[in-house]
């Protein structure tokens, strides 16, 4: 691991947990002006995911720091006018079109190996005749390219699918939206401003860039942390954290060295707290076990977890409040009620809050009525029942 030089600066753990708020734009005023578009460019990297409880994960980003943005307008400010485009980064991932050329470093590394686990038997002629269909009719679903699968299982992936994916994976095609949760491929001369459309940077530039606005993001992080954040190895940090203009600091409580980014460490982090509900792919909660060293709290998605083994419920989401993480909620909506299948609280204090964030919640997708169904006490259910009540 890269020696560091004398940190020059210790932070309490209190100050390191409201630099990560602010820097994830929980702490302070919401930037109005820049709307979604400004969350996707101040995060980097707004991870996707299929379930929708309340709304899709890509959705619930902007809501959890602007408040009832409109869903629509949230589509609408993804991808209209080549602002954005998916790829691989902490997982399949949106982001600002800015960020075109700093992957391509991991097009290469893809290129190179040859493959994906999906093995085309004909890629010369799988390839040609995806681009001469994108070249000759525009972007296009992979359903519309001559279809996804080849019958059965959703893995098991038609010639068409894998080529498209592959280009997907090189660059030679880009994914410029989603329309009903497919994604649509374009030719990068058509969805890349011609400006960003290049892949001059070397692997250490591109590196180098992702890690200090991964620092950015963050506000300060472990090396873990911020490689964690675009999917980088340990040793590709260590390789360019000197000249990524991040500042060593130390961190009361954390076990091993720590960056911030130095815009972060100018001025104490100050100003109103959010209170809402994160979804568990939220940048803030991600990657969980930065989540407890920050927050003191342990949070795993037990979607994939067999129902009888589920603690928290299906789809629990963390309920931030006050700048600290103060309970989970499983949600789920029948009719124009939104239920609150199974929820718990750090403490009774957090009744109000979780009480106010359920129904901001309800209102934003079109609920009428709040019901707690189940929580960890009959007393805990007492509480949030009767704030709601009393709103």
């Amino acid at each position: 691991m890269t020696s560091l030089p004398p940190p020059t600066v210790s932070l309490s753990a209190d100050e390191a947990r409201r630099i990560a708020l602010r820097a994830q734009g929980f702490l302070g005023a919401p930037d109005r002006r820049g709307g979604v578009r400004g969350v996707l460019r101040h995060l980097g990297a707004v991870q996707l995911d299929t379930i929708s409880v309340l709304a899709r994960s890509h959705e619930l980003i902007p809501y959890a720091r602007l408040g009832a943005v409109g869903r629509d307008t949230v589509e609408q400010a993804y991808w209209s006018d080549r602002h954005a485009f998916e790829y691989w980064s902490h997982a399949a991932c949106i982001l600002p079109i800015e960020e075109w050329p700093h992957f391509a470093f991991r097009r290469r590394a893809r290129r190179a190996r040859g493959h994906r686990w999906h093995v085309l038997q004909d890629k010369e002629r799988s390839t040609r005749a995806v681009l001469d269909r994108l070249r000759a009719d525009g972007p296009l679903t992979s359903t519309e390219l001559g279809g996804a699968k080849n019958g059965g299982e959703w893995f098991e992936w038609s010639e068409t699918k894998i080529a498209v994916e592959w280009l997907l994976d090189t660059g030679e095609v880009v994914c410029s939206e989603r329309r009903g949760w497919k994604r649509v491929y374009d030719l990068p001369e058509r969805a890349v401003p011609d400006a960003l459309l290049h892949d001059d940077l070397d692997d250490r530039e591109c590196v180098r860039r992702l890690v200090a606005l991964a620092g950015r993001s963050l506000g300060v992080g472990t090396r873990a942390d911020i490689a964690d954040y675009h999917r980088l190895k340990g040793e590709e940090f260590d390789a360019v954290v000197a000249e990524s203009g991040l500042v060593p600091v130390e961190v009361e409580g954390w076990s091993k060295p720590a960056w911030a980014d130095p815009a972060a460490l100018a001025e104490a982090p100050r100003g109103r707290h959010r209170t809402t509900l994160l979804s568990p792919f939220d940048s803030l909660v991600w990657d969980r076990p930065r989540t407890e060293r920050i927050f003191g709290f342990t949070h795993r998605l037990e979607a994939y977890v067999p129902k009888p083994k589920r603690i928290h419920g299906y789809f629990a989401m963390p309920l931030l409040a006050g700048g600290r993480l103060q309970g989970r909620v499983d949600p789920a909506r029948e009719g124009r009620t939104l239920v609150a299948r199974q929820l718990s609280l750090t403490s009774p204090k957090a009744a109000g809050p979780m009480a106010q964030a359920l129904r901001e919640a309800a209102e934003w997708v079109g609920c009428d009525e709040v019901r707690v169904e189940r929580a960890s006490s009959p007393a805990e259910a007492a509480a949030v029942t009767a704030e709601l009540a009393a709103r």
